[in-house]
């Protein structure tokens, strides 16, 4: 079977819409480590003068530099600024000893608080505006949340109870 020019143009040409094409609804990926300082971690759930906090926006931590560590556990997200789209969040649970999640939410408000449960030591997921999440992941487990996000800031945090006021969020911008 001969291939003609006008045929291998045809194809080079449909290759080149298929591959464009596929490139403009790929998902731009955030890479996601969620992570502890092991057994420092476990001392401080229900210890110490960080815990019940609730820190996080609108508490005084409103931070450029959202991969700085704020306590003995964190959320690190690499890139931070992404294009607004079909965003997809690669997350693996760093911690040698605790499961961790990741639950998304946008910022409403940056000078507002999440809303906090003190008696469950949670945010109130519904009211802080839950968008989907990566549920429970056992130590060195890896799972994935792909969605489709517009402008604006939204934060990552754990909401095992205890995690998000021992310093466990972040926040990512959607340009």
């Amino acid at each position: 079977m001969s291939i003609t020019r006008r045929k291998l143009a045809a194809l080079t040409c449909g290759t080149l819409l298929a591959l464009s094409a596929g490139q403009a609804f790929a998902a731009t990926i955030v890479r996601v480590s969620l992570w502890d300082k092991g057994a420092m971690s476990l001392n401080m759930l229900g210890k110490g003068p960080m815990f019940g906090m609730g820190m996080g926006p609108g508490r005084g931590m409103r931070r450029q530099d959202t991969a700085m560590p704020r306590g003995p556990m964190g959320i690190i997200a690499s890139p931070y600024t992404v294009p607004a789209g079909m965003v997809t969040f690669a997350v693996t649970n760093d911690s040698k000893v605790m499961v961790h999640e990741m639950v998304l939410a946008p910022v409403k408000d940056e000078n507002m608080p999440l809303p906090y449960d003190q008696a469950g030591n949670k945010v109130d997921e519904d009211a802080a505006g839950h968008l989907g999440e990566v549920a429970e992941l056992e130590p060195g487990k890896n799972g994935a949340l792909s969605i489709d996000l517009k402008p604006g800031r939204y934060i990552l945090y754990c909401n095992i109870p205890g995690h998000y006021a021992l310093g466990m969020w972040t926040l990512v911008t959607v340009k």
